[in-house]
């Protein structure tokens, strides 16, 4: 029985606001898990677009959150955290409840995009939020609940989306968008009755300094090094499902078993894997890690080309577990990071300088993993590994870079880490 509450205790977030966090995870993860599940049926069935063209949306819009990345975190600076995610939240809710109402592919285009850059825009909020809200101990922490519980909440989506397209209807499929929208809404009413966050002391010489982060070349270096360690995500969602079919004799249905390895192990393991993340040293030492153990994946990855049965089945899985390793250290470094790293007064442009050189990465990543692992045969499966091994080596001077140089409130960001205890603040109202 003690057992028994020692685990839920681990699963429980803290009370108050990181529980409130984590509740909101979830249930903004049953939205999306539920669309998602049956998007390209939507999109293909109700609205009548062809593939191509669902395609060339999902496209734009990904080039439309490079493009915005930067000044919507500017925009997130100035009008703070909390109205960012309400608001991104908000035009979420407005944007999927358009979605049955689309009768062209330019209409669609326009909701992609839209759809894109609130989300965004959110997403930037609630990282502004939390930092700003919660003292810098427990920041990394809160996040790591909230990801279990969205990782929980989107196994929850995925089962209601799979209901949906189990019923073969227009009316099943347009009610699983308005699903999305609605939980959108509530989201975004349940943001505004949050605690307020104190607020963020906008001085002259901050504000002439805001961006002051386009010429910070060690942030942007260990941004970019943290863009390339993003590559494990594709890895594990597109090459490795995609060797398995090509390239093993592994069953079809293993595929769904590994990608539901990967969720139980993040919702169980994310918060104790979180441990370690509370400095500038520890991220690097997570980064590090993290970029070795996918190093070793990635050859175990070609291995399971030459075995066969219930061997191919087993280094598959050997691989699944690597990789989520890696996603569960690499997470917590970049929580770290986001949070801790950037002045408070600039915390969304500094996101959205490191969001637009990780979204400029995804679109090459896909493309060349795929030809380095896929396309040789399984020797470019080393190459893959040689380039999470170079990451290992380059993030200790990387990170280190970065602790030594100051930013715009003069401090490093190792001296920030260390004494900023929620934010720069004069307590304010916010009405968001």
């Amino acid at each position: 029985m003690d057992g028994h509450r020692f685990a839920a205790s681990r699963l429980l977030p803290p009370p108050g606001l990181p529980r409130a966090i984590a509740y909101q995870s979830a249930m903004v993860a049953i939205g999306s898990g539920t669309f998602l599940t049956g998007s390209i049926v939507f999109f293909t069935e109700v609205l009548g677009l062809s593939p191509v063209q669902i395609g060339v949306g999902f496209s734009i819009a990904g080039l439309a959150g490079v493009v915005t990345s930067l000044p919507l975190g500017a925009l997130a600076d100035r009008i703070g955290g909390q109205r960012s995610w309400a608001l991104g939240a908000l035009g979420s809710a407005l944007t999927f409840a358009a979605y049955p109402l689309v009768t062209s592919f330019a209409g669609f285009v326009v909701l992609m995009v839209v759809a894109a850059v609130t989300d965004s825009f959110a997403n930037a909020g609630r990282t502004i939020y939390t930092a700003d809200a919660m003292p810098a101990a427990d920041r990394v922490r809160t996040m790591a609940y909230a990801r279990s519980y969205l990782n929980a909440g989107f196994t929850v989506g995925t089962g209601l989306g799979a209901l949906a397209l189990a019923f073969d209807s227009t009316a099943a499929l347009v009610a699983m968008v308005l699903l999305n929208a609605a939980l959108s809404l509530l989201n975004a009413g349940l943001v505004t009755r949050l605690p307020a966050a104190p607020a963020v002391r906008h001085d002259r010489a901050t504000t002439a300094s805001r961006w002051a982060v386009l010429k910070d070349l060690p942030y942007a270096t260990a941004a970019a090094l943290l863009a390339v360690m993003m590559f494990h995500s594709v890895i594990l969602v597109e090459i490795l499902p995609l060797w398995a079919i090509t390239h093993t004799d592994a069953p079809k249905p293993l595929l769904g078993a590994m990608l539901a390895l990967n969720t139980v192990l993040v919702i169980t393991l994310q918060v104790p894997a979180s441990r370690g993340a509370d400095s500038l040293p520890g991220a690097a030492r997570l980064i590090r890690r993290g970029a070795l153990v996918t190093a070793v994946a990635c050859p175990l990855a070609a291995l399971a080309g030459w075995t066969g049965g219930g061997w191919t089945v087993v280094v598959l899985i050997g691989v699944v577990v690597l990789v989520t390793t890696t996603e569960l250290w690499f997470s917590a470094a970049l929580w770290f990071f986001q949070t801790n790293v950037p002045p408070a007064a600039s915390r969304g442009v500094y996101l959205g300088t490191a969001q637009t050189i990780s979204s400029t990465a995804d679109v090459f990543a896909p493309v060349g993993l795929t030809l380095l692992a896929i396309q040789t045969g399984g020797w470019g499966w080393w190459v893959v590994a040689a380039i999470f091994v170079g990451c290992a080596l380059a993030a200790g001077p990387a990170v280190g870079w970065v602790a030594r140089t100051p930013r715009i409130d003069g401090r490093t960001g190792a001296q920030r880490a260390a004494t900023e205890p929620a934010a720069e603040t004069v307590v304010r109202p916010t009405s968001a």
